[in-house]
């Protein structure tokens, strides 16, 4: 069993940048694909990003593509999200999320975490 705890959202303006973290315990961190959601206010929740297990391979939806990294640590058990030109459409609820399958985490992620508010002002 998986347990996701993030870290990092807060408030920030429009074209700065914030550095999300999600720490993983009661697994065996790299046998588990890593992810990032986001939900914002009425409405559902939105796949951003996967990265595989050794952190060789990583896709991002378009609308992040080229201003978020996901990044991880087998190390230390953390997968981290940079956030860079933010813009106040990127203000939502952010959610880690980890399965074994790389295809099965982008629709229907095996855990989450509980979430970090990110809000981007104009």
């Amino acid at each position: 069993q998986v347990q996701l705890v993030e870290s990092g959202g807060g408030l920030v303006q429009a074209g700065g940048s914030l550095r999300l973290s999600c720490a993983a315990s009661g697994g065996t961190f790299s046998n588990y694909n890593m992810g990032w959601f986001r939900q914002a206010p009425g409405k559902e929740r939105e796949f951003l990003t996967v990265i595989n297990r050794s952190g060789g391979n990583a896709y991002y939806v378009d609308s992040v593509k080229g201003r978020f990294t996901i990044s991880r640590d087998n190390a230390k058990n953390t997968v981290y999200l940079q956030m860079n030109g933010l813009k106040p459409e990127d203000t939502a609820v952010y959610y880690c999320a980890a399965d074994p399958s790389y295809v099965v985490l982008s629709t229907r992620p095996g855990y989450w975490g509980q979430g970090t508010q990110v809000t981007v002002s104009s």
